[in-house]
């Protein structure tokens, strides 16, 4: 009698045994045998060294031509045992063995998610005073809703860990709110009475507080919602109308666990909206200073937060270069890959300098916050190269994390990242002196599905089991040596949020609860991959042990819109708006040698230089990617590199006064434009998808424009539009209506009534009205 196992006829299944699952072990004898008798001896040593052994029969199931086949049902098993069987066999003809087999039980993939926390320097470093020094109020209000609860909500799962990465430039701007007395444009006017708001204050006012999502944070809060029908309609505000939308626009970016309770902070404070939120009106101003006060308490305790997380073992803290750089540009713009029709380099910007200046602030900005080094970096954008390997080696950084769409570029003949087996490895990237460091390569369809897709959901459970099984039909279930396999899903860990509903707590709470209690999927830090963690049995991956990657690509984790297939760095460099701020920083940081200044005796010149380095202006300039505030960013640059010359008490020069960005003006329900001149562009921009209806003249048929996304999950707000003229001399006007499309749509919202919208088209001597009737001059 002869008897086999683990042949294509006779498996066991499932092959990797994870907690839970029973295991049905198939198995073959020969010949056909009257009398026969199958068994296995089975041995189970358990994580704390203890044993138990058992003998469990066989099962007939079927002959096929010599041979018969037998199964056995064995399990369930617990996390971390080791099972070890043989199999047994009698006939008349005599007894027979085979093996012994193992398995170890264990997780199917080990899963990385990175949550990346970013916002560029909205501060004029320059201004005279602390108040109002900020342009845009982003840092403030991603705090009170994202920055601190993202990592407090992972208390109550502790067996989730994950990887949160915080820029030191964000970090940097919430200490200016919460220590140093800094505000924002809104904040002050926030807190000015609104009795004492001035005409252009108040225009100002009503155009940016409604900057929330319609269907998340405006429209599920009634006063809120009327205050905004009123501004769609064109109705006139009270004193009282203004002092309720100075808090309700307030109130709306914090997180539901303020605006629900109170939330004891690491420092001992409590910090709560409830009760504001319950008066829902008939606000005051002392109210509304109590209101920011709520927001300061939450801000000073956004370190400390991650810290205790982080100090438990269950986060871990990565860094990004200073200002967020795009680390390959700054070492040398001429090896930039651009494959988009038309794109050109600009005039070579090659300053390595200063591209290890932003990693060793950042390394030391981080340690003198948390206690120790970091261990790894998202380098910004996922901007990657070998020159950022070195970079990051020499720093005394461990690892760094990209795309997949890198490795698929990288090597000789690029990677196949459609096999998991590929893609889910940590890979070891070393320079021409053998330094290395760790590569993690995210999947990018599972972290887009995260930013852009699961937010359409009605039952949040749902969205979490299918992130849940596609990460088990694709990896888990495909990869062939589970203890050295890894999925990273990298993504925004701000701004994706706000089109979720509640701010996609029931999401969050749904996908955690999911991973924590799914045994086939084990959540790490990429510092607990690499290092392992015994106490949760996750075995070491040595740097040394990693298999490597050659000629790491120089790309980020994005392919740029209108370029040739493959992951590159188009996005900040190539388009002539892109070149024409490449240019100016290049001539700027060139002064800065010509005067012979060093950072040592103009520092603040330097961090000026360096803050307009990072790669958020760039994103916007040029025609891939479109915002709001496309001017803005516009003015932000070039207000940071004239801070060069003024913190060297220089005038900067005339060209720093143009701006880059052409004339367009921005028509939104919050603020309609009445009026435009001929040669100036029309952007159309809502909060929800959909299509524009448009004509120009009454007997022309109406033309039909879908609404294009501005913006993405790595960058900024979600937005959608439409971008018209310059026109025609003779054009008079423009008509247009906006119908929605947004899933939650219910027909009766303010963004739904299609009503028929008309700005005037003026002459090249005429001004710009807006719908209140007040007329500006350009």
């Amino acid at each position: 009698m002869v008897i086999w196992h683990l042949t294509s006829a006779t498996p066991r299944f499932p092959f990797h045994v994870s907690a839970g699952q029973n295991v049905n072990l198939q198995f073959g004898t020969w010949p056909i045998e009257e009398g026969q008798r199958t068994w296995i001896d089975v041995r189970i040593v358990h994580p704390d060294s203890s044993v138990n052994t058992e003998q469990v029969e066989g099962t007939w199931n079927f002959n096929r031509d010599a041979n018969s086949y037998w199964f056995i049902n064995v399990g369930p098993f617990a996390d971390g045992d080791r099972v070890e069987y043989r199999l047994h066999g009698s006939s008349s003809a005599g007894p027979c063995a085979a093996g012994t087999f193992a398995f170890q039980v264990d997780p199917k993939i080990h899963l990385a998610i990175l949550w990346h926390q970013h916002q560029p320097l909205y501060k004029d470093l320059q201004a005279k005073r602390p108040q109002g020094s900020y342009r845009f109020p982003w840092v403030r209000l991603h705090a009170i809703r994202d920055y601190y609860a993202m990592a407090d909500l992972l208390e109550i799962y502790p067996q989730v860990h994950l990887t949160i990465n915080l820029t030191p430039v964000l970090l940097w701007q919430l200490e200016d709110y919460a220590e140093r007395g800094a505000t924002d444009r809104a904040l002050e006017l926030t807190l000015t009475p609104a009795s004492r708001l001035s005409a252009a204050q108040r225009e100002e006012f009503l155009a940016t507080f409604f900057e929330a999502d319609w269907h998340t944070q405006i429209f599920p809060w009634p006063r809120y919602r009327a205050l905004f029908e009123q501004r769609q309609d064109g109705r006139s505000f009270t004193i009282q109308d203004l002092t309720d939308l100075q808090m309700w626009f307030n109130l709306s970016w914090f997180g539901p666990e303020f605006q629900e309770g109170p939330v004891k902070l690491p420092n001992g404070e409590v910090a709560s909206a409830l009760s504001f939120i319950a008066q829902g009106s008939g606000y005051r101003s002392d109210q509304i200073a109590q209101m920011v006060d709520e927001q300061l308490k939450i801000m000073r305790n956004v370190v400390a937060v991650h810290r205790r997380l982080q100090d438990r073992g269950q986060i871990e803290v990565s860094t990004t270069p200073f200002y967020h750089p795009i680390l390959p540009l700054l070492a040398d713009t001429d090896q930039a890959t651009i494959d988009r029709d038309g794109g050109t380099h600009p005039t070579r910007f090659h300053r390595p300098e200063d591209a290890t200046a932003q990693v060793h602030q950042a390394v030391t900005f981080y340690q003198e916050r948390f206690g120790h080094p970091p261990v790894g970096m998202w380098p910004a954008e996922g901007a990657v190269g070998q020159s950022v390997v070195s970079l990051c080696a020499k720093a005394g950084l461990h690892w760094i994390a990209t795309d997949r769409g890198v490795l698929e570029r990288s090597g000789q003949y690029g990677y196949n990242v459609q096999d998991p087996n590929v893609l889910c490895l940590a890979y070891r990237a070393e320079d021409e002196a053998g330094r290395g460091v760790a590569v993690f390569f995210r999947d990018t369809v599972l972290s887009d599905k995260i930013g852009f897709h699961y937010q359409r959901y009605v039952d949040p459970q749902q969205a979490a089991m299918d992130f849940l099984r596609e990460l088990k039909e694709r990896f888990a279930w495909q990869v062939n040596d589970p203890p050295n396999r890894i999925v990273s899903i990298i993504l925004d860990g701000e701004n994706a949020w706000g089109a979720y509903p509640q701010q996609a707590r029931p999401f969050l709470h749904a996908l955690y609860t999911a991973l924590a209690g799914d045994p086939e999927i084990r959540t790490v830090t990429f510092r607990e991959y690499l290092e392992g963690n015994p106490t949760r049995r996750v075995p070491a991956h040595p740097l040394s042990a990693l298999p490597r990657v050659y000629d790491l690509f120089q790309a980020s984790w994005i392919d740029e819109n209108s370029s040739g297939p493959g992951n590159d760095l188009g996005t900040w460099i190539g388009e002539a708006e892109e070149n024409q701020a490449w240019d100016l920083l290049r001539e700027t940081r060139d002064w800065l040698d010509q005067v012979k200044t060093t950072p040592q005796r103009r520092l603040h010149a330097f961090d000026s230089l360096y803050a307009a380095e990072g790669s958020d202006w760039f994103w916007w300039f040029g025609d891939d990617q479109a915002s709001d505030s496309d001017a803005d960013f516009d003015d932000l640059f070039r207000r940071h590199l004239g801070n060069v010359y003024r913190a060297a008490d220089r005038r900067p020069p005339v060209t720093l006064r143009r701006s880059i960005v052409p004339h367009t003006l921005i028509w939104t329900f919050a603020r309609p434009i009445a009026s435009i001149r001929s040669e100036d562009r029309l952007t159309v921009r809502t909060n929800c998808p959909g299509r524009l209806l448009w004509r120009t003249d009454p007997d022309e048929p109406w033309r039909t424009d879908e609404m294009i996304p501005a913006g993405g999950v790595m960058a900024a707000v979600h937005r959608f539009g439409v971008t018209l003229g310059p026109f025609a001399p003779s054009v008079q006007w423009v008509e247009f209506r906006f119908r929605c499309a947004h899933p939650g749509c219910r027909g009766t919202d303010p963004c739904c009534r299609a009503q028929m919208q008309r700005v005037e088209v003026l002459g090249i001597h005429g001004g710009v009205r807006y719908g209140n009737g007040v007329r500006y001059e350009h």
